[in-house]
């Protein structure tokens, strides 16, 4: 018979996947009103890339918000974003900023022009970014089903929300959101080290593992790991939502 926690802990993973789709919450209204008015990104894109400028918000306002990333694993999470980016879109990032939301929420085109005079790019390309955590008691096996060990379980949720901007004109070319889940397990002692801590690539990936470079690292890691999910998500829906644009623009223009 199962233990209860372990029962516990079940149904909280049934509770936290129904909902996860709204976890964390949307923000990116906060930052970019849906009244602003929008454009067809494809009649402003030519046969140059648009020069644009990367601004990352961390927005970790929510409740059971994670801690912000250190220094480096923001600079690689900014190095993905600008990879994915690039790749499908016709947008070229020159620069990357990192603010703090507080200061820009709520001024909409105002707060925009500001960072464009201070990049000296007319289009700006926004990600505000979130994430929400909540651990709760499992039993860990070890080495098969010979042993178990009293642990943790951590599932993080990030999402990725996007805007390109075109400031000069006051105007959203394109929005959307990507999100990553991950999920951590460790035991609640740190000298397990053979098989644990362990993250695992949420919903439909059980299979990809990552390990922690050590225990003290591993919350760390899981958030790395999951924003990075929800990066290359976030490049996909991109690649996919560009190659709509065309197909409906040659099929107003009449070509197959």
């Amino acid at each position: 018979m199962p233990r209860p926690f372990s029962v516990a802990a079940f149904l909280s993973l049934l509770l936290l996947s129904a909902c996860a789709s709204a976890v964390p919450p949307s923000r990116l209204a906060e930052y970019v009103p849906p009244e602003q008015p929008t454009e067809d990104l494809t009649t402003v894109a030519g046969r140059q890339d648009l020069q644009a400028a990367l601004v990352i918000i961390s927005e970790m306002t929510a409740p059971e918000g994670s801690s912000p990333l250190p220094d480096e694993a923001m600079r690689q999470l900014a190095d993905n974003l600008r990879a994915e980016i690039s790749r499908a879109l016709p947008v070229s990032i020159q620069d990357v900023l990192y603010r703090d939301g507080t200061k820009l929420k709520g001024r909409g085109t105002a707060a925009w022009q500001e960072l464009a005079k201070e990049t000296k790019h007319p289009y700006l390309a926004l990600v505000v970014m979130s994430s929400t955590e909540q651990e709760y008691p499992v039993v860990l096996k070890v080495g098969g089903d010979r042993h178990a060990q009293p642990g943790l379980r951590r599932d993080n949720w990030s999402l990725l929300e996007f805007a390109l901007l075109d400031v000069k004109n006051g105007k959203v070319l394109l929005r959307t959101e990507a999100r990553g889940w991950a999920t951590l397990d460790r035991p609640t002692a740190p000298d397990i080290n053979q098989f644990y801590p362990v993250i695992y690539l949420r919903p439909q990936e059980p299979e990809r593992r990552v390990w922690p470079p050590a225990y003290e690292e591993s919350l760390n890691t899981l958030r790395v790991v999951s924003l990075n999910r929800a990066a290359e998500r976030l490049g996909m829906k991109l690649q996919n939502i560009w190659r709509n644009l065309l197909q409906q623009q040659a099929s107003a223009r009449g070509i197959d």
